[in-house]
């Protein structure tokens, strides 16, 4: 007599599922952190796609799409990577609630810029990303200073009152303290010849002020 293959339980979707051992309530559409298998790295970051369980309710499983940090990408971090910077993936998974540590928020980069403080939980993100090939979406992005690089929200940087471009001190021969100092900057574009030579004035003081410094520790 043949066997019927029995058909496999029909799963359903579900609006949300409590956490309990977190506490929380989770939707499709949160984002979360997820315990990894080597408990020396850092939490995953997801976004609950689907929740689904079967019949009973039991056997409750999410789908995700991953985060990727900028070390899990092929390209790995660049300089201009923030460190609560997170990209979007092509990579699906599905994850049992178990793995799920808690809730976490992944900003848009302009919102994230806002923030008057940056929480554990908050994160932000300006590019998707193909884990297969290793592309950006968008593959580029507005570049700043006279290093030409893309803005990185980790970094203090001083905006010029003339044309409005945003620069590192460091690429202006400036301290931050000197930068966190300054009522109103012109760069040397847009700048007089009063105040580029204010400015000369000022920067070559501060590198004789460095030498002597410098000679003093010597001795």
């Amino acid at each position: 007599m043949a066997k019927v293959a029995k058909p496999k339980p029909a799963r359903r979707t579900l609006d949300s599922y409590a956490v309990k051992h977190i506490g929380k309530t989770i939707r499709p559409g949160d984002c979360v952190l997820m315990r990894p298998s080597d408990s020396s790295k850092l939490s995953y970051v997801a976004r609950v796609e689907m929740i689904e369980s079967d019949s009973r309710g039991a056997n409750v499983r999410f789908q995700v799409r991953w985060y990727y940090r900028p070390e899990e990408s092929i390209g790995g971090r660049r300089q201009f990577h923030g460190s609560k910077e997170v990209f979007l993936s092509d990579h699906f998974d599905y994850q049992s609630a178990d793995t799920i540590e808690g809730k976490c928020t992944v900003h848009s980069f302009k919102n994230y810029t806002k923030l008057d403080a940056v929480g554990n939980e908050d994160f932000f993100c300006r590019f998707e990303y193909n884990s297969t090939t290793g592309a950006f979406n968008p593959d580029r992005v507005a570049v700043y200073c006279k290093c030409e690089m893309p803005y990185n929200p980790d970094d203090l940087m001083v905006q010029c009152d003339g044309c409005s471009d945003w620069f590192h001190p460091t690429c202006i021969d400036m301290t931050p303290e000197e930068a966190q100092r300054l009522d109103h900057f012109h760069c040397h574009n847009c700048a007089s010849e009063d105040q580029k030579n204010l400015l000369n004035s000022h920067v070559s003081t501060r590198q004789a002020d460095t030498k002597v410094d410098t000679k003093r520790r010597r001795r």
